[in-house]
């Protein structure tokens, strides 16, 4: 099996790298299924209902998510309740009977024989929500599965590398691939530990170049100089020339036995 995994799609700058750079990327990679991230994808937050299904429409086969994952709730129209949407979020929210969260953190795809699994964590370190603990959650989760599949891959959305580094050693041999998303930054760590489980502590962002992680810098330095956010505009999009990053994985008998980064620069 063979995934491409693109990450933080930024924005309009991070829509057009993706629409302008997939065709030579599915023709390098001839990837069997393909997922990216789109925590940012509109104006820099949680996606709208048509950019979700111009994604679909680029062949992407999952969408995973992150903190952002209800900023733009009341424009979402249906990509949490269609169980036709692409469109995941984090697992390991809070669940309570009285309080449903929208959506699902997991979605499994069926394509040429082929049935992968992805589930989508995050942690509540440095984060505004308070989550059930993403190592006991997976853990648990994993143990109740009654089906099969031909590969698992895990989305862990968080701050430190040290969560991600342990989650892959903690999984090592279950799953197929775990890579960290949020901090916008791609890292030079991917490796395969020594039961068959990929990772990369970040996959980076695809979106703006010269920005302050998709905002312009004007919007963001003043917060930085004085520690208060009484200076400056709203954080506000870069347009402009662009970057992508993400990696390519492939997958036998539910372990990884190949990564490599993706990265685009214009």
């Amino acid at each position: 099996m063979k995934i491409l995994i693109l990450w933080d799609v930024f924005g309009r700058t991070g829509r057009r790298m993706v629409t302008e750079n997939i065709g030579a990327l599915r023709a390098k990679y001839a990837p069997d299924f393909m997922i990216a991230n789109s925590e940012n994808i509109t104006g820099g937050k949680w996606p709208i209902e048509k950019h979700v299904e111009a994604m679909k429409d680029l062949g992407f086969d999952i969408l995973t998510g992150g903190n952002h994952v209800f900023s733009n709730l009341k424009d979402s129209g249906n990509i949490f309740s269609d169980p036709r949407s692409i469109q995941i979020r984090p697992a390991n929210y809070c669940e309570h009977q009285d309080y449903p969260i929208p959506g699902k953190g997991w979605k499994i795809v069926e394509k040429n024989g082929q049935r992968l699994l992805v589930i989508n964590l995050m942690s509540s370190t440095f984060m505004h929500d308070s989550l059930d603990n993403p190592f006991q959650y997976i853990e648990k989760f994993l143990s109740g599965l009654t089906e099969t599949y031909d590969a698992i891959v895990v989305d862990f959305h968080r701050e430190t590398t040290a969560e991600l580094v342990n989650m892959a050693h903690f999984l090592d041999g279950q799953v197929a691939v775990v890579y960290g998303t949020h901090t916008h930054v791609q890292t030079n760590d991917e490796r395969i530990f020594p039961k068959g489980t990929g990772m990369i502590t970040d996959l980076g962002m695809t979106g703006a170049l010269w920005s302050s992680i998709g905002h312009t810098f004007e919007s963001r330095l003043p917060s930085l100089l004085t520690g208060t956010r009484l200076f400056g505009p709203k954080a506000e999009q870069v347009i402009g020339e662009g970057i992508l990053t993400g990696i390519f994985v492939e997958i036998q008998a539910g372990k990884c036995i190949h990564i490599e980064k993706i990265r685009i620069q214009e």
